[in-house]
């Protein structure tokens, strides 16, 4: 890349977007502004609203992108719910600023069609591997609530994490620190 603003992307959109990755992981999606986004890509300050409309749109990109990426490592976790948990947590932490904006449905479109399907496809791998919990732990009345059990515990955890502020005493590998806190709830 040259840094010339009239600079052609073989793919600006994803550039745009990776700028955008770049920059929420500087700053939290709150901060990111598409001036600055166009000037981390090299390309003209009106490229990001010929793409994406405006912030709230290219937010509303990353967080499709944000869903499929979950759903994919969740899916690759296979039907064990442990390993599907500590993939939540993992994808949180190696992805953070998707995990940001994903969550943060007041910064983007979350009613856009789109969205709608990508939480969904994620959604129900949560659902499975709750659904898959031991003999005793889920009955079929109570799926649904085991799900969003199981969803907070990895949700909070990956939260807090992320944050900084679990006890010092805590494991300091997240996979290692996510698989004993959800093994507890298993057992």
């Amino acid at each position: 890349m040259t840094g010339t603003r009239g600079y052609h992307h073989g793919d600006l959109r994803r550039a745009l977007l990776e700028a955008a990755v770049t920059a929420i992981g500087d700053s939290g999606p709150a901060a990111l502004n598409l001036r600055d986004l166009a000037r981390r890509a090299g390309v003209s300050h009106a490229a990001p609203t010929h793409h994406f409309g405006d912030k709230a749109g290219l937010l509303t990109a990353l967080a499709v992108e944000g869903f499929d990426l979950l759903a994919g490592a969740l899916h690759a976790a296979g039907d064990d719910h442990l390993d599907v948990g500590v993939a939540y947590v993992t994808f949180a932490v190696r992805h953070r600023a998707y995990f940001e904006v994903m969550f943060r449905p007041d910064v983007y479109r979350a009613d856009a069609p789109e969205v709608r399907a990508a939480r969904s496809r994620a959604g129900a791998v949560l659902r499975s591997g709750a659904a898959a919990l031991p003999a005793g732990r889920a009955t079929a009345g109570d799926a649904r609530q085991d799900a969003l059990a199981a969803w907070s515990i990895v949700h909070g955890f990956a939260t807090l994490w992320l944050a900084g502020v679990l006890p010092p005493d805590v494991e300091t590998d997240p996979e290692a620190a996510a698989r004993a806190v959800i093994r507890r709830l298993l057992d």
